[in-house]
C-alpha cells in the first residue's frame, strides 16, 4: 500500500474543490433538460470527465511527485471499473421500472449525488479503521476476495432479472409515501394537488392509490427507481472503497479518486448502454482486479505481521490495472462469442 501522506495541503484542496464542483455545476446545466443523452454527445462529455481527471493527476505530478500522481491514476482507474459493474446493475433496474431514456439522466445525477456524500463517509470511515491496526487490512482483502468470488459464481445469472419490488429501499419508501404508479413526469414526489389533477384525466380512471391528507407526497416509479439505485451503490461501495484503500491511505487521494471516477457516470452510463453487448468480457477483468486488489490487501497487512519485504508498489499497480482493463476489452471485441449467443 502507498504510505505517502500528503496530508491537505490549502492549495491541493483548493484545487480539487475548484475542479470538482465546477464539474457538477457544468454537469447540472448541460444536462438539465428531459432528453435522452445521443452517443456521440455521451462520448464526447465521457472524454471530458476523463480529461479533468487527468488535469487533478497532473497537478498532483507537479506539486507532489510521480508516485502521488501514479496513486490517484490506480485508483481513479480501479473506481471507474468497479463503477462500470454498478452502471450495468443499473441498467437493469431502470429497465424493471420502465423508466424513459428522457428521464434516466435526472435518477442518474440524483444517484451520482448520493454516491459522492455515502463514498465519503465510507473513506472517512475506512481510513480511520485502518490506524488500528494490519488486521484492518486483512478483513479488508476478505471482504474484496469475497465480492470477486460471488461475481465469479453468478457469472451466468446474467439473463435473471431480480424483482425490485422485494426489494429493502423499495419497501421502504412505500412504508414513508403512498405510491403514484406511473411516471407523467421527472418528479419524484407528487403533492396530493398533482394527483388529484392525473386522477382527473379519464386515462387514469381506473389508478387506485391511497389517500393520506390534504398534505401527503406521493412518491413516483422514478423515487422507487432512484432509493433502489442508491442502496445498490452503498452495496458497490463495501467493495469499491477497500479496493481504491488498497491502493493508499491517505484520504485525499482516496476519495478525490473516486470523485472523479463517479463524475463521469451519468453520461458513460449512455455509453455502457449501447456498448454493453460488446463489452462481454469486462465483468471477467474486474473480478481479476478484485482477486488482485485482495492480494495486495494481504500482502501489505502480512507485511506489518510477519515483517517480510513482499509488497505491490504503486506502478506495479497502475500497470495491472491498465494490463487487466485493456485485456478485458480487447477479449471482449476478439471472442464476441457470448454477445452472439444472445443475439440468437
Amino acid at each position: 500500500m502507498g504510505s505517502t501522506n500528503i496530508g491537505f495541503p490549502p492549495e491541493t484542496v483548493a484545487v480539487f474543490l475548484l475542479l470538482s464542483v465546477g464539474a457538477i455545476l457544468i454537469d447540472l446545466f448541460m444536462h438539465r433538460g428531459d432528453k435522452p443523452i445521443p452517443l456521440k454527445s455521451a462520448v464526447m462529455w465521457s472524454i471530458f470527465w476523463v480529461a479533468i481527471s487527468f488535469v487533478f493527476a497532473g497537478f498532483l505530478y507537479v506539486h507532489h511527485g510521480a508516485e502521488v500522481a501514479s496513486l490517484f491514476v490506480t485508483g481513479y482507474a480501479l473506481e471507474k471499473v468497479l463503477s462500470v459493474d454498478n452502471l450495468f446493475v443499473i441498467m437493469a433496474i431502470f429497465s424493471w421500472f420502465a423508466v424513459p431514456n428522457g428521464f434516466r439522466h435526472r435518477v442518474l445525477y440524483w444517484g451520482v449525488i448520493g454516491a459522492i456524500v455515502f463514498r465519503g463517509i465510507f473513506v472517512a470511515i475506512g481510513t480511520s479503521l485502518l490506524s488500528l491496526g494490519p488486521w484492518v487490512e486483512l478483513v479488508f482483502a476478505v471482504i474484496v476476495c469475497w465480492t470477486a468470488i460471488m461475481m465469479l459464481r453468478s457469472g451466468n445469472d446474467d439473463d435473471v432479472i431480480e424483482d425490485y419490488s422485494q426489494h429493502v429501499a423499495y419497501r421502504l419508501v412505500k412504508r414513508f409515501f403512498p405510491i403514484w404508479p406511473k411516471i407523467t413526469s421527472h418528479a419524484f414526489l407528487l403533492k396530493q394537488s398533482e394527483v388529484d389533477a392525473e386522477l382527473a384525466k379519464p386515462e387514469n380512471a381506473d389508478v387506485q392509490v391511497g389517500r393520506v391528507g390534504k398534505a401527503a407526497f406521493y412518491a413516483t416509479p422514478l423515487m422507487l427507481c432512484l432509493a433502489v439505485v442508491e442502496l445498490s451503490d452503498v452495496m458497490f461501495a463495501f467493495d469499491s472503497v477497500p479496493a481504491v484503500i488498497a491502493v493508499s491511505r491517505e484520504p485525499l487521494i482516496v476519495y478525490s479518486a473516486m470523485m472523479f471516477a463517479i463524475l463521469g457516470l451519468r453520461t458513460l452510463y449512455f455509453v455502457l448502454e449501447a456498448l454493453k453487448q460488446y463489452l462481454v468480457h469486462l465483468e471477467k477483468a474486474v473480478i481479476v482486479l478484485l482477486f488482485f486488489i485482495a492480494l495486495k490487501l494481504g500482502l501489505n497487512a502480512t507485511a506489518h505481521i510477519f515483517q517480510h519485504e513482499y509488497t505491490i508498489s504503486a506502478m506495479a499497480s497502475l500497470t495491472v490495472v491498465g494490463v487487466v482493463l485493456f485485456c478485458g476489452v480487447f477479449a471482449s471485441f476478439v471472442f464476441p462469442e457470448k454477445a452472439e449467443a444472445k443475439a440468437k
